[in-house]
């Protein structure tokens, strides 16, 4: 099956994962992007929105997930992302989410640390 990906890039909410009591109190900044594969259709010569993924209704879901959870492990937040939005748009064959918090409690100096997670519904 032929698909094309819609990507969404460095969507930025605040919110309250962590393990830590003070990562629940304070919040902070995470940053997730999304790949989305669907599957090649009329939409790519039709010009038609409703047969495609509507991007922006995939960043609300993101940002529910986000904003509207708590979770301790970003690993399992981006599981979260990937189902809600396999779930509220069928036509997405393989979501592939990654989860960045730049405001880690560990002793060191970093950018940021980063997972990603892929699901196939």
């Amino acid at each position: 099956m032929s698909v094309y990906t819609i990507t969404l890039k460095n969507c930025a909410f605040y919110a309250r994962h962590g393990v830590l009591a003070e990562e629940a109190a304070l919040g902070q900044r995470f940053f997730v992007d999304a790949e989305l594969d669907v599957p090649i259709s009329d939409a790519l010569t039709d010009d038609r929105l409703d047969e495609t993924v509507h991007y922006g209704h995939a960043f609300t879901v993101i940002e529910q997930v986000v904003t509207q959870t708590r979770r301790s492990l970003i690993e399992a937040l981006a599981n979260d992302i990937a189902v809600a939005l396999c779930e509220r748009f069928p036509l997405i064959r393989r979501a592939a989410i990654t989860v960045r918090k730049p405001s880690v409690p560990i002793p060191g100096i970093l950018d940021y640390v980063e997972v990603r997670v892929e699901h196939r519904p």
